[in-house]
């Protein structure tokens, strides 16, 4: 995992609150686990000496063998200290210690033969001990903590077999699980470095899905306290995924095929994902994405339960989509620059004529003025009009006038019978009314109307011969430079 503020973290995710609530089995080392963490982790943060004295006092009693020594559910210290971890970070910290579920083998929950009877504050009268500490447990998990540590144990620690344990210690998870509360569990072990323990660890990680930790709760270090926050942490749930694509798959439109299957593998795996242990393979599922060249968590922020995920795409894709974008063979870099070259001069051609096109599409006539660079300055010359005399400085420039002329065209099959023609033009009609498009490719004796309607268009365009169109050039030059008067006559 990456390093990070785990203690400023995971203040930020409990509301600056941390209640640890341990729970678990009977006689798994939960009492010796709440002295260890507040000896190394909460006593040498507390600076006021005489609060640091009274938590001492209040840390519970902790012993080997059979014997049930918690009766009670028990806080741990008795008030929420607060404590400064460094400049940045400070927050309120509590544990608390439960009985825990009973096992079997387990003592001091009878008296005798007959059902230990202890007072506790949710009753008046005296209740069996069995009931009381399940009670207790219950609500150490649903009242008083914001975060679970469920202890369990190998049975080395204690005289009594793990496969005592296994029945309470899968039923407070599953009540953890029903809660959403972020926990770990930790086995107890002796020998918690072991190949055994560490066996035992990874089959009870795959049996609950939960991190499990193999610690020994009497010899706790704070590399090993450290290392349970952090992997809290993760328990808590994912809050927001930034996924960051290449900006140009962000320009496409939301339907395009590349764009749509992209939202589509993410909407699936997202289901997946409920913690921020998730992200992991989040991002590895997504790199099966056949369009992916590899996805990768950039950055994860535990305390605000986000995390930036990059995902980079196959390199043919960006050559593929432009050239499905621009209809032209785009393979490479090279032949990138080259049409980009290209577009460039087309571009500046279409500048020039731009707004000439949109006049004519609005008003039926557009005129493209000549460019600077285009004009030609003639030779000066010297005139003489009365007794005095002048220079003539003569320039010449390319105009281009563009004129709309709308083209009419028809189609007039013969069809037969006037029975038969109506019945014909209801079907086009039909077919209009429900596809206007598809009207394009209707069939007339072997040939579609779109074919004879272009054809008949361009045997018009066509038809004017090239002399009259010098003599129209002619005449608007004329017009254009020495003025009509306001009456314009044209004869062809």
């Amino acid at each position: 995992m990456e390093q990070y503020d785990i203690y400023k973290d995971i203040a930020e995710r409990t509301g600056g609150d941390i209640y640890f609530g341990i729970v678990g089995p009977v006689r798994t080392g939960k009492s010796t686990f709440i002295k260890r963490f507040m000896e190394l982790y909460v006593l040498p943060n507390i600076e006021n000496t005489y609060t640091k004295d009274r938590a001492r006092d209040e840390l519970p009693q902790s012993s080997a063998g059979r014997t049930i020594m918690t009766t009670e559910p028990k806080f741990v210290p008795n008030e929420a200290i607060e404590i400064n971890i460094n400049d940045n970070t400070k927050f309120k910290v509590r544990l608390i210690d439960c009985v825990g579920y009973i096992v079997p083998g387990s003592e001091g929950y009878l008296d005798g033969d007959e059902p230990r009877m202890v007072n506790t504050p949710w009753s008046e009268n005296p209740m069996p001990f069995t009931q009381a500490a399940e009670m207790g447990t219950k609500k150490v998990i649903t009242e008083h903590s914001t975060i679970g540590i469920v202890i369990t144990t190998d049975g080395t620690v204690t005289d009594i077999p793990k496969e005592n344990y296994e029945e309470a210690e899968e039923r407070v998870i599953n009540e953890l699980r029903e809660m959403k509360k972020p926990f770990v569990v930790l086995l107890n072990s002796s020998k918690p470095y072991s190949e055994n323990t560490k066996e035992m660890a990874n089959e009870m990680h795959e049996k609950y899905n939960v991190p499990v930790l193999p610690v020994n709760c009497a010899s706790l270090k704070t590399e090993d306290i450290k290392e349970i926050i952090e992997n809290i942490l993760y328990e808590f749930p994912v809050r927001e995924i930034k996924m960051n694509i290449p900006n140009w798959v962000q320009s496409l439109s939301d339907d395009h095929w590349l764009k749509s299957d992209i939202i589509k593998s993410v909407r699936n795996i997202m289901y997946t994902v409920d913690k921020l242990r998730d992200i992991k393979n989040f991002a590895e599922s997504f790199g099966e994405n056949s369009y992916v060249k590899k996805s990768y968590i950039n950055s994860i922020e535990p305390g605000k339960g986000t995390a930036d995920i990059d995902i980079a795409l196959d390199d043919s894709l960006f050559y593929k989509i432009i050239s499905e974008t621009t209809g032209m063979d785009i393979e490479d870099d090279c032949s990138l620059i080259s049409k980009i070259k290209m577009l460039s001069d087309v571009k500046k051609e279409y500048d020039k004529i731009e707004q000439a096109l949109i006049d004519v599409k609005r008003k039926g006539y557009g005129i493209v003025s000549p460019v600077f660079d285009d004009i030609k300055l003639e030779k000066p010359e010297v005139f003489k009009q009365g007794q005095r005399f002048g220079i003539k400085l003569k320039a010449k420039g390319e105009s281009i006038h563009m004129v709309k002329a709308d083209i009419e065209t028809e189609v007039s099959p013969i069809i037969g019978s006037e029975e038969q023609s109506k019945e014909f033009i209801d079907n086009i009609l039909k077919e209009y009314d429900e596809n206007p498009e598809k009207i394009w490719e209707l069939n007339i004796f072997g040939r579609t109307l779109n074919s004879m309607v272009n054809e008949g268009m361009q045997n018009k365009i066509y038809r004017m011969p090239e002399d009259a169109q010098l003599k129209l050039q002619e005449t608007l030059q004329k017009i254009v430079n020495e003025g009509s008067g306001g009456l314009i006559c044209i004869i062809l």
